[in-house]
């Protein structure tokens, strides 16, 4: 009988363990992961964006633990030797209307407490040669950083700590009695007084597992990503971020300076057709029919149908993707776009057909369930984590 047994080991689940066994280190600790490594899926499929904290709503959990997260990442990462740089991001705006957007962004991130600068077309062009744009917004707290290798120095803290970790492990069904928690696995079945769920792309099933009927479901959205060619690992000084549309839930595509110093761009963010669906051939039947015969997902399809095909169509048309990056930085050609592997986003969507927009969690009486916790959560999985101990300690 273990006294906790926490489910995935992303960085939300390998935060979440390391920070329960530092408060209660004398507990037995499992943490159980279906793939061979830790990381293997959002983790290590994203921008490694450290966010400062700009877009998110005044007051929602996101605002609050990206902030938090920003400083506690790089606190963590000097404390255990792990790269990252603070390069700042410039948020650039490239036509009046952007121009308007980015005025309210300057506004919220007041609100959000985050440090900003606001930049004029000359200083644009003082700051970024290669970058064509109106003015934009500098935030100097933003960064770049190896999420995986986050996940992995998180995971090495546990099990020093005396936590376990079982890889290859997949879940295959849950139940809560009324004194322990039973995780059956294809490794077999384990018992724990407590137990937390943070998986990710699949934390709506995982949540049915426990006889719950969640107001939500979980849609996996791809995003594509291109890497430039070598002779452009110097083409900017920052991260370069374009105004986002307020009515999209996505970023938009940015140039990205990476931690190993290469640049990428994207990502876009394209409806996929199995949960982990990497490439666009990737189908399950399963996954497809869960989404087309679910009325919220549906009327999310149906109120984003123009900009939803308008994503599809850069997708697979790449000169429409170019087209996008060429709006701020000119000077990149199709030959610049060079392959680079995609993410997969897990977005809960209600029942009522709109996208869950700030961190979600489901409890009973003996689990901590993360069901909605896309970007910035990478940033933000130390508060998170910290969120989560808080939660477990209210189970006692």
């Amino acid at each position: 009988m273990y006294d906790v047994i926490i489910i995935g080991g992303g960085i939300l689940g390998m935060s979440t363990a390391m920070q329960l066994k530092q408060t209660f280190p004398n507990q037995r600790m499992l943490l159980v992961e279906k793939e061979s490594a830790p990381a293997r899926h959002q983790t290590g499929h994203n921008s490694g964006v450290i966010h400062a904290g700009v877009y998110y709503a005044p007051g929602s959990l996101k605002a609050r633990f990206c902030l938090e997260g920003n400083q506690a990442t790089k606190a963590f990462c000097a404390q255990h030797s792990i790269p990252y740089d603070e390069c700042g991001k410039l948020l650039v705006a490239t036509s009046e209307l952007e121009m308007q957007r980015m005025q309210a962004l300057w506004e919220r991130t007041a609100s959000n407490g985050v440090e900003r600068h606001w930049v004029s077309q000359q200083e644009l062009r003082e700051r970024e040669p290669n970058i064509t744009g109106l003015g934009g917004i500098f935030v100097p707290s933003s960064g770049i950083v190896d999420y995986a290798q986050v996940t992995e120095a998180m995971g090495r803290v546990f099990t020093d700590a005396g936590g376990e970790i079982s890889l290859n492990t997949q879940v295959l069904g849950l139940e809560e009695r009324p004194d322990a928690v039973v995780v059956k696995t294809d490794q077999g079945d384990f018992q724990a007084r407590r137990m937390v769920s943070c998986s990710g792309l699949m934390s709506d099933r995982l949540v049915r597992m426990l006889g719950l009927n969640p107001d939500f479901t979980i849609v996996p959205f791809r995003g594509e990503y291109y890497r430039l060619a070598p002779q452009h690992n110097r083409i900017v000084n920052h991260l370069i971020y374009p105004i986002p549309d307020p009515a999209m839930p996505f970023l938009g595509v940015h140039l990205t300076r990476m931690i190993d110093g290469s640049v990428t761009v994207g990502p876009n963010a394209v409806l996929a057709w199995k949960r982990e669906g990497y490439r666009k051939t990737d189908l399950s039947l399963r996954d497809t029919a869960a989404m087309l015969t679910n009325p919220g997902v549906l009327r999310v399809l149906k109120d984003n149908l123009k900009p939803g095909l308008w994503e599809l169509k850069n997708s697979l048309y790449k000169p429409g993707y170019l087209q996008e990056v060429q709006k701020y930085c000119p000077g990149l050609t199709l030959a610049d776009l060079q392959p680079y592997p995609a993410g997969v986003r897990a977005q809960a969507v209600s029942s009522d057909g709109r996208l869950v927009d700030d961190f979600l969690f489901m409890n009973t009486k003996r689990t901590v369930n993360v069901c909605n916790a896309p970007s910035p959560a990478a940033t933000s999985a130390i508060p998170i984590g910290a969120h989560i101990v808080d939660q477990v300690k209210a189970l006692e």
